[in-house]
């Protein structure tokens, strides 16, 4: 079974990741990747709005290192990418960012539902107590829906991030799903399925069946990523990804080019 392209996976920059962009590509290569896709964390207009992303004059350096590993492996496809963070306000700062190197795609991604409460946090657990679970989820899916309507990234990122720690309300969501899914059908913008949920709490990859099944039926395109945060993670369980996909209804997925993007059979 051959692999779809791993469009999501980070560098040493981002304070959390291990290995250079070079061993990515290395180990993508070992496994028969034939595409992958660097989508590290990108700045914020403070460097001190949190410690989990590189710094505004890290991202040359970045793009460097991405770079170098296109030269050492032209045999692979190796894409430039950054994972954005949709917060309402800073759509003028996603701009700018646009504008600084020859992007190939921006993942749009949602860990905050508040300027200070980064809800996959595992240092900030303890604020999950302090909430009503499904006015938690009710919060982020209203942001990731003006992240999907906002027309500013190619892809969003794991859409059901919330479930991370395991922490899943009694109330149906399926009318936050069918918000979110409808602006990202009409922004054409497509949503990733994210491994990095099978290494957490949550046991299962982002998004759920519930929501995937919805996503096809909404004709949402859909991308894959492993989230790799170290060389060995590159790849891990896409085929279970694909093997969900494919059990929805899915016959293919997308890759993207200077911020175009091209479909490929699954």
């Amino acid at each position: 079974m051959s692999l779809p392209a791993d469009l999501h996976m980070h560098t040493p920059l981002c304070r959390h990741a291990t290995g250079e962009p070079v061993e990515y590509a290395r180990h993508a290569l070992e496994l028969g990747l034939t595409e992958i896709g660097f989508s590290d964390h990108s700045p914020m207009p403070r460097d001190d709005f949190d410690d989990w992303r590189m710094r505004n004059d890290q991202l040359d350096e970045y793009v460097a290192k991405v770079r170098l590993a296109q030269a050492e492996f032209p045999q692979l496809t190796i894409r430039l990418a950054l994972e954005v963070d949709y917060l309402p306000g800073h759509e003028d700062w996603i701009r700018e960012l646009a504008t600084r190197h020859p992007w190939d795609y921006f993942i749009g991604s949602v860990h905050y539902v508040s300027d200070s409460w980064d809800i996959d946090n595992p240092a900030k657990l303890s604020e999950w107590k302090k909430r009503d679970a499904f006015e938690v989820w009710q919060a982020y899916f209203e942001r990731l829906t003006l992240a999907a309507e906002s027309r500013l990234f190619e892809i969003i990122g794991h859409a059901d991030l919330p479930k991370k720690f395991g922490i899943r309300p009694q109330q149906d969501c399926t009318p936050l799903y069918e918000k979110f899914l409808d602006a990202a059908a009409r922004a054409g913008c497509s949503m990733e399925l994210n491994t990095a949920g099978l290494r957490k709490d949550c046991r299962e990859i982002y998004p759920g069946r519930d929501l995937l099944r919805l996503a096809f039926q909404k004709g949402v395109p859909i991308t894959f990523g492993s989230d790799a945060h170290a060389p060995a993670e590159v790849g891990m369980n896409l085929a279970e990804a694909v093997a969900l996909a494919r059990s929805e209804g899915y016959t293919e997925t997308c890759r993207f080019r200077q911020r175009q993007r091209e479909a490929a059979w699954l």
